[in-house]
């Protein structure tokens, strides 16, 4: 181990020596199982959110269920990427995976919807260090260029979460109750726990534990800001008028915090967010497509079950194993991605080749029809997932290798703060245009009772839709399909931004090292580590 003199009670650890294909592997097992409780709980409450707003209520708050989980993760994952950057990245995951669990137990006792939405929440912040952690472990272990070659076996591990999540989440609401959901996560998390302490064995982190200053002030301005600009997304236009005092007011919030927070970023001795960071125009690039991406894919895990369940006439299970052509192209995509990346050293063709597919994806989805069958919103499905899977990967492998071994954790912190931060503005809009298209549409046919029907004054599980009389149907039928399009036509438009945005990124080969040090060609892409 090594001293840092740039800064007083600063550690540096020497750039680990190369390990062997089995030590990287062995390592590895714990992250995947974290891999798989983030992203099974992703997917997994999507089939089950109809019956759940039947259940508690509250239609107009189905957005939060998901918003709420992703704004927390969102905010938290700045927090965890510094954690893990200086004290560690196994203590910083072994936490993370403790408030996830106790979080995740918490949401399955909910008996309302508010105590769902802030459970979810808890949720949401050990979620957010799950993701963050396993990608600064692997970006330890391994260099960009051969990062495809490991990342496979997250792509083993997709299956499991993105085919099994909606399966098992359908087949649990239907037969038994939504609460036990949650409750799956349990004996998941505590395996995680257990291979994570037995098998990571990282350096420790780069700082004194007892010199360490975190830049609370910065994270709890960014707290503000970013809940006040997911709550000016949701309610502007729907729950309140564009020029009424709340949302005017959360404007403000939103505007005046991120200044403030851009200031004491500015000015901390070790910000939260080292707006240096930036500086890499690939990482400022890659970042802007994973927020893209968010806004992008949420209107399809999200709000396709509604039309699945309510349009469709599906049960919870088979809206879960129809949204398998979604899962499963993605899937594959995202493993030939990685290996091909891997393969030539290059990212660029394969973020605006995904960016096209995803723009041909969401169009295809905004024609979704009252009659349209499940073959051909199947095969709409398939090419969405095609464009997200060719995004996901390059725009991680880009950011992680425009930055050195030291700042990790906290660029992937970013990037991943970033892309839910998509998601979680996204999930707001979508949700809010939603809504607001389907409650026109109901009170256009059916008058008062078509008001109630949206308003929440009379909730609908799907297992009692058939019991309605056939006009309420048939315009419940419309509403819903109305909604929907409305969601696809603003995924669209993020979809095409992210296009642009995929243009501008510079073909910069990836670094066949871990360390911090970059080839002088690739000066002008390299974040000083420092930063």
């Amino acid at each position: 181990m090594s001293t840092d003199t740039t800064r007083p009670g600063t550690t540096r650890v020497d750039t680990p020596p190369p390990r062997s294909s089995r030590e990287i592997w062995t390592v590895m097992s714990g992250p995947l199982l974290c891999i798989l409780l983030a992203m099974l709980d992703n997917t997994i409450v999507g089939p089950a959110l109809p019956t759940i707003v039947g259940d508690l209520g509250g239609l107009e708050h189905l957005s939060w269920v998901v918003t709420g989980y992703t704004l927390a993760a969102a905010v938290t994952a700045l927090l965890w990427g510094k954690v893990g950057d200086l004290l560690g990245r196994k203590p910083a995951l072994l936490a993370s995976i403790g408030v996830f669990l106790a979080g995740s137990a918490l949401t399955g006792l909910s008996q309302s919807m508010v105590e769902l939405i802030g459970f979810r929440a808890l949720q949401g912040v050990g979620a957010g260090g799950l993701m963050v952690g396993v990608l600064a472990v692997v970006g330890e272990l391994v260099s960009p260029r051969e990062r495809g070659r490991y990342t496979g076996v997250i792509g083993a591990v997709m299956p499991i979460a993105m085919i099994g999540g909606p399966l098992v989440g359908g087949w649990v609401t239907d037969n038994a109750s939504w609460h036990w959901i949650f409750y799956l996560n349990l004996p998941i998390g505590l395996a995680a726990m257990a291979v994570v302490t037995a098998t990571l064995h990282l350096p420790a982190g780069h700082r004194d534990p007892s010199r360490v200053q975190i830049d609370w002030a910065g994270a709890g301005l960014l707290t503000v800001w970013a809940s006040a600009a997911v709550l000016f997304a949701s309610w502007a236009g729907t729950q309140y008028a564009w020029a009424s005092w709340p949302v005017v007011s959360l404007g403000v919030v939103a505007l005046v915090g991120f200044v403030a927070f851009v200031v004491q970023e500015r000015r901390a001795s070790d910000p939260i967010l080292p707006l240096g960071i930036f500086g890499s125009r690939n990482f400022s690039l890659a970042g802007a497509l994973a927020f893209l991406t968010g806004m992008a894919m949420m209107g399809a895990s999200a709000y396709l079950p509604q039309f699945q369940q309510l349009v469709q006439g599906l049960s919870a299970t088979n809206s879960g194993l129809l949204l398998l052509p979604l899962m499963l192209t993605l899937m594959v995509t995202s493993i030939c991605t990685g290996l091909l990346m891997s393969r030539t050293g290059r990212s660029r063709v394969f973020v605006i080749v995904g960016s096209v597919m995803l723009v041909v994806g969401m169009v295809l989805l905004t024609q979704v029809r009252v009659d349209s069958g499940t073959l051909a919103t199947g095969l709409m499905m398939a090419v969405l997932g095609i464009g997200i899977g060719a995004l996901v990967q390059p725009s991680q492998l880009i950011a992680q290798n425009s930055v050195g071994l030291r700042v990790m954790g906290t660029a992937m912190g970013v990037n991943k703060f970033l892309q839910t931060m998509g998601m979680s503005i996204g999930t707001a809009i979508m949700g809010s245009l939603y809504a607001s298209r389907l409650t026109e549409s109901l009170t256009t046919s059916l008058g008062a009772q078509g008001s109630r029907l949206a308003s929440g004054g009379t909730q609908i599980p799907p297992s009692v839709l058939h019991r309605l009389p056939a006009p309420v149907q048939d315009a419940l039928h419309v509403a819903v399909t109305h909604g929907i399009q409305g969601v696809f036509w603003v995924g669209t438009a993020f979809a095409v931004v992210g296009l642009l945005v995929a243009w501008f990124v510079t073909e910069v080969p990836l670094r066949e090292s871990v360390d911090d040090t970059a080839p002088a060609e690739r000066a002008r892409e390299q974040l000083p580590t420092d930063a």
